[in-house]
């Protein structure tokens, strides 16, 4: 009986989300149309919720663990939370960036209780503080607008941090990410990402011209070199290509753009022939059954997982994720793809892009030009992001050691990820309060306009 509620259920799940993501783009449809984009967007969250119930429901029947009922109400109590304090406090939040935000959440919870509950715990309390770190952001935004004068204070502390951990961080996997701080383990980069967008930001909203540029690209090297020296070259690229898209949208020289592509193909090269790491992951990328023994044992277990799940996946709990190395950080999308099948890890995906597409419009819309740029830099860092760690769990680029925003555990990545949607959530806010000051100002100036008209008359 149970056996046959878990294949009833992966299939519940994969038609629900199947829904969820056709919703996605589907609302764009009624730009507009306040009403019916309502309408979608309250389906979304039912959708949701049934997601995470069915879930849970099998995970239950499957492992017969009490805990998960008090599990599971805690993970419902602060969905419902975040819910309901962004739609009391921030009523002209993205909903639609909301929505994603907490599916991906309620994905990484379903995924990590399966696998390892004491890891879910931790990541529950990680969203616990980055719901009320996030939830206050939008109101700082608003509130401040010294955020493009604080260029040098970015640059103190972004390399300071960075500077550090390549001097006292711990190495992992042969690169140095991490500081222990007693019980606590942060990994700075994380967060630095955002402040190395907000300096470029801050750098290039008034001037672009050469000068500006160059000093902007020999601070933005002295970022990615701090993370070359700590040998995060999964960091250093992410920081780069951002940088990149930052100064080709400022200054539209495609010219900067195209140098910096050859400057990265150069660097990759360089650090292929110093790093042994980065060869021993390139062998693993290009022949992984050959070194399967070694660095392929991870390539292999994980294209393994994803083929032996198909396109609808063996059901929750009936996947074997524990033989693939590093599961929770690195390569949760294969035991997603193992237990929940290729259709629902390519609704994943389209999720993501979905996030992607909705930060890029709420770029293209702002007016000020350092917000904008902001807007721009955070969103290419979480689609590249999502591209490097997908990327390397199917085997189309070797991995990186970034982890998949929202769904993979780990403290640091899930906070950074939850402050950057708090940024774009108050963007998104900013961009609306000014759209409804000039529909104000537009009624007045007709409003008055009618009035002299008809004193005229008179």
């Amino acid at each position: 009986m149970v056996h046959l509620i878990v294949q009833a259920s992966k299939y519940l799940m994969i038609f629900l989300f199947l829904f969820y993501t056709y919703e996605c783009f589907h609302v764009f449809h009624y730009e507009g149309k306040e009403k019916e984009q309502r309408h979608i967007y309250k389906v979304q969250r039912r959708l949701l919720f049934i997601i995470h119930f069915d879930a849970f429901l099998v995970l239950y029947l499957t492992t017969k663990n009490v805990q998960l009922i008090g599990f599971y109400l805690m993970q419902l109590i602060v969905l419902l939370a975040i819910f309901s304090t962004y739609h009391l406090f921030y009523k002209h939040a993205s909903e639609l960036v909301l929505n994603n935000m907490c599916m991906l959440l309620a994905i990484g919870f379903i995924i990590l209780t399966r696998i390892s509950i004491v890891q879910a715990l931790r990541q529950f309390i990680f969203v616990c503080g980055g719901f009320f770190i996030s939830l206050l952001i939008p109101l700082i935004l608003q509130s401040l607008s010294l955020f493009r004068k604080l260029t040098w204070l970015y640059v103190i502390l972004g390399v300071g941090a960075l500077g550090v951990v390549a001097v006292a961080g711990k190495t992992s996997y042969g690169a140095k990410l991490s500081l222990s701080l007693g019980p606590v383990t942060i990994q700075p980069s994380e967060f630095v990402k955002i402040i190395f967008v907000m300096f470029i930001a801050s750098m290039l909203y008034m001037r672009q011209d050469f000068h500006q540029v160059m000093i902007t690209s020999i601070i933005s090297a002295v970022f990615v070199l701090a993370l070359v020296a700590s040998k995060d070259l999964g960091g250093a690229l992410l920081y780069f290509f951002t940088y990149l898209v930052m100064v080709y949208v400022a200054t539209r020289r495609f010219t900067y753009f195209a140098a910096g592509i050859l400057a990265m193909t150069a660097a990759a090269c360089i650090g292929f022939k110093v790093f042994s790491h980065v060869q021993a992951r390139v062998q693993a990328w290009s022949n992984p059954l050959a070194v399967i023994d070694g660095a392929g044992y991870q390539v292999c277990q994980s294209l393994f997982a994803i083929g032996t799940g198909g396109w609808f996946g063996l059901g929750l709990g009936q996947g074997l994720p524990n033989k693939i190395p590093v599961v929770t950080k690195d390569f949760v999308f294969a035991a997603i793809s193992e237990e929940f099948g290729g259709l629902f890890a390519l609704c994943l995906i389209m999720v993501c892009i979905s996030c992607f597409f909705m930060i890029m419009n709420i770029s293209m819309k702002l007016k000020d030009n350092f917000y904008r740029l902001t807007a721009v830099g955070l969103g290419t860092l979480y689609a590249l992001q999502v591209f490097l760690t997908i990327g390397g769990v199917i085997k189309f680029i070797p991995s990186t050691g970034v982890t998949l925003p929202l769904v993979s555990y780990g403290g640091s990545s899930l906070l950074s990820t939850m402050i950057v949607f708090g940024i774009i959530q108050g963007l998104y806010i900013m961009q609306f309060d000014g759209r409804a000051q000039k529909k104000e100002q537009k009624l007045k100036g007709a409003k008055g306009h009618a009035k002299k008209t008809r004193e005229t008359y008179r």
